[in-house]
């Protein structure tokens, strides 16, 4: 018990903070990217929608690694993007924070465009019909009646799109890194303890995120069940 306390007093909470708002800015580019490619889906046709959604869908069936591997290519400052992006307006993406956000956007897009898209699907069409009747523009249609109609399964897509960035590892690995303080989310800190033989530290980083993940099924349950 003593040792729990012990460690429990000197823990870092850098992790949990840089976990947290890396999901929450990861979230909210998700949610804005999300509801509009999942609103122009809907205008394409049958073969143009399926190669979008495959291509959208990749970050899901590919390993994070492979997808933090083609962002690390990418974005490193060898290649032109990330050079340019360097030496025009020095913004940096390896082994920095806008790597553990761009990581875990590219992760947690996919659940938000994919929950958006089916809210939308979902919708009766005879509202939209009924809102061009009255004159509305595309626009105005979208939000204020598709939106809104469409509002719990988008508010079901970003929960699960803050909980899958909260856990992202393997990507966030590739490009950022595990900088202390910096890059050290708690899925990488939990690998690092592990590697490290400090188990005690480790189940204190596991209960931590155990207790955010019921939460977040919680709130997931109370509001759509």
């Amino acid at each position: 018990m003593n040792e729990f306390i012990g460690v429990l007093e000197n823990l870092d909470w850098s992790p949990l903070y840089i976990s947290i708002k890396t999901a929450i800015v990861a979230t909210v580019i998700s949610f804005i990217l999300g509801i509009h490619l999942a609103k122009k889906a809907m205008l394409y046709g049958k073969r143009k929608k399926a190669f979008i959604d495959g291509i959208l869908s990749l970050p899901i069936v590919l390993p994070p690694t492979v997808a933090g591997f083609i962002l690390l290519i990418i974005f490193s400052k060898r290649r032109p993007l990330g050079s340019f992006l360097f030496e025009k307006f020095d913004i940096s993406v390896v082994q920095t924070w806008l790597g553990c956000i761009l990581a875990a956007t590219v992760i947690s897009l996919p659940l938000m465009y994919q929950n958006a898209r089916a809210a939308f699907d979902q919708v009766d069409k005879n509202l939209i019909y009924s809102a061009r009747t009255l004159g509305m523009s595309e626009r105005k249609i979208f939000y204020r009646v598709l939106v809104p109609t469409a509002k719990p399964g988008l508010f079901a897509g970003s929960i699960l799109c803050f909980a899958r960035a909260m856990g992202e590892y393997g990507a966030t690995s590739m490009i950022a890194g595990n900088i202390q303080g910096k890059t050290g989310t708690i899925s990488q800190t939990i690998a690092m303890v592990i590697n490290d033989g400090n188990y005690m530290k480790a189940g204190i980083w596991v209960a931590i995120v155990l207790f955010i993940s019921f939460i977040i099924i919680f709130a997931v349950n109370i509001f759509f069940k």
